[in-house]
């Protein structure tokens, strides 16, 4: 990587070397395990002009989103999260409410519920059917200016465009926006939702940084961005999901309000305008990798078993960064039956369903989405029934 896709520059910082890792959501079939795997660079990087923070577009999203293994409704979180959200939309009689990367209309259904007319946009085919069985509107494509311009000559603009964690899937960020900004109407809103990169930096969340994600955002660079493609940052929420996000509210015109002011400053103080805000970050890296393997070896040669919760893209990232393989986490389990039965990419953990560790009781259980701590410390809370233990990797290594 050579240019900010954002503005440009050719002066790109590094903040954290993670090696080659493959593709975190290219989960493998049993058959597979004798092939090649393909892995490619995970380096992030930070535009010194602009503060875009950015991984070099080595896959397309049609790779990763055509046949895609994460589907929202698996989390009993993210659905109230999104139930809650629709809920406190005031939507007047004939609305119309389209979401962008609507996966298996997760959110949407809570529209459809409230009998308001709306439109999934969602490339990925096999969840996109999901959204339809579930009574959802969807059609199965990206959104480009092209795609946007279609929808409105068939649909009409919308009073609501949602974009939740989209806004860091997609390598050309200028043509997404002027795609959102074609699909609301001009008196309309656009929000995003997005992993806030303060959070990241502070927390330690290097595991999210995997290749699907091209770019990471402050309310800084995620207001550059919005302008890019006509439209103007008015109002910004610090949300907790997934460890720390924000919600953008944009629209065609307006001015910044307080809380954009406020989120402002408080990246400034952190460092995030500048570089001193990324220096340090990779040694913190470096520790976590260190203590999850000093524990995971440590368990080991106690004659210990540890295994997984959970086989989301983030934690494909950790293992593949921390050198896991099978002989130090047996297996991880997953809700997604789409999962069972195959392996994580590159470590090559099995997953199974949930039910297995009641069944085999280990002594530690390793949970990979730790962005879901409260709602998975009550799931598992049976870990206990035998003495076993729940390890939160990040944002530092814990034994529950």
């Amino acid at each position: 990587m050579t240019t900010c896709r954002l503005c440009g520059a050719g002066d790109l910082a590094s903040v954290v070397d993670l090696g080659a890792t493959p593709p975190c959501e290219r989960i493998l079939t049993a058959a597979q395990l004798d092939e090649p795997e393909v892995t490619y660079p995970l380096h992030l990087r930070v535009c010194t002009a602009c503060w875009l923070t950015q991984l070099p577009p080595l896959i397309t999203p049609e790779e990763t989103f055509t046949d895609y293994a994460y589907f929202s409704s698996y989390s009993t979180s993210w659905v109230e999260h999104a139930r809650a959200f629709v809920a406190g939309l005031p939507l007047r009689p004939g609305a119309f409410v389209v979401e962008v990367a609507s996966n298996d209309g997760y959110l949407l259904r809570h529209v459809v519920e409230r009998g308001v007319r709306c439109l999934g946009i969602e490339p990925s085919v096999n969840v996109g059917e999901a959204a339809r069985r579930a009574g959802v509107p969807t059609v199965t494509a990206f959104l480009t200016p092209e795609t946007a311009r279609a929808v409105v000559r068939e649909h009409g603009r919308a009073d609501h465009v949602v974009a939740n964690n989209v806004y860091a899937h997609i390598p050309d960020v200028v043509g997404f926006t002027e795609g959102l900004r074609t699909l609301v109407a001009d008196d309309g809103w656009v929000s995003i939702e997005v992993q806030h990169l303060l959070t990241l930096i502070e927390r330690n969340q290097y595991d999210t940084i995997y290749h699907e994600h091209f770019q990471y955002y402050t309310v800084a660079s995620a207001q550059r961005a919005l302008a890019s493609g006509g439209l103007t940052l008015v109002d910004v929420e610090l949300l907790p999901t997934h460890g720390g996000s924000i919600r953008l509210w944009a629209r065609p015109e307006g001015t910044p309000g307080q809380r954009v002011r406020d989120a402002l400053a408080l990246e400034k103080a952190a460092g995030l305008h500048d570089l001193s805000g990324y220096l340090g970050f990779a040694a913190r890296v470096a520790k976590v990798r260190r203590d999850l393997l000093g524990f995971l070896v440590g368990a080991a040669e106690a004659g210990k078993i540890v295994v997984g919760y959970g086989a989301p893209g983030k934690g494909n990232t950790l293992l593949n960064h921390c050198g896991v393989r099978p002989d130090l986490l047996a297996y991880t389990v997953d809700r997604n039956p789409y999962k069972h039965g195959k392996f994580t990419p590159g470590a090559r953990i099995p997953v199974f369903e949930p039910g297995r560790i009641a069944a085999d009781r280990p002594d530690y259980v390793l949970v990979l989405p730790w962005n879901l701590r409260d709602e998975l410390i009550g799931q598992l809370s049976y870990v206990h029934d035998w003495g076993g233990r729940l390890v939160f990797p990040i944002p530092e290594l814990e034994v529950v």
